[in-house]
């Protein structure tokens, strides 16, 4: 899993992280699968391409989870570069034999339409061309405007433990399809 903070737990007591809960439903379910979480808080996409040749020499995982790319929007970084780091890891990630799932995000509508809905494709654009599983928006379920006060913590940025549950609920089909064409 690599991942920023969304991921990484931030805010979060250990072990409330949808990531936490992911390993807790793999072992449930008796599937064995070790989960790595890699996750930084603050990551952007550039960080995550220069990590990740290091994780994949010393993990040599199956399976590759890219939640990256927020803190990219957050700091008005170029779609095309958010996009070529994106390109770059999946290619490592493929490269090295692991299967790819992109968990894409979305920026509010403060950041101009045209930006918004090109980053909100970028993530697709990424998935189809390099033949990887995605989830569009993985905080789908709880980003309505009447769940900021609910499943948010007071940045309204980071999932509070509340909403953990969903993320995973959100991810987990297309983790379940991955898994499945091993």
């Amino acid at each position: 899993m690599l991942g920023d903070s969304i991921s990484a737990e931030y805010g979060l007591a250990r072990g409330q992280g949808w990531v936490t809960l992911l390993t807790q439903q793999l072992q449930e379910a008796a599937r064995p699968v070790q989960v790595i979480n890699a996750s930084i808080s603050g990551e952007t996409t550039a960080g995550g391409r220069t990590r990740l040749p290091a994780l994949l020499r010393q993990h040599s995982p199956a399976y590759v989870i890219i939640e990256l790319g927020g803190n990219d929007a957050l700091r008005g970084l170029a779609l095309e570069s958010t996009r070529a780091n994106l390109n770059a890891m999946v290619d490592a990630a493929q490269a090295a034999g692991a299967r790819v799932l992109l968990l894409g995000i979305q920026v509010p509508p403060n950041y101009g339409q045209r930006y918004t809905q090109e980053f909100a494709t970028l993530f697709e654009t990424v998935a189809q061309q390099k033949n990887t599983g995605l989830v569009p928006f993985m905080l789908e379920a709880v980003s309505a405007p009447e769940d900021l006060d609910r499943y948010f913590q007071a940045d309204r940025i980071h999932p509070n433990a509340q909403a953990q549950p969903l993320l995973l609920e959100t991810v987990w089909p297309a983790i379940e399809a991955l898994l499945q064409h091993a």
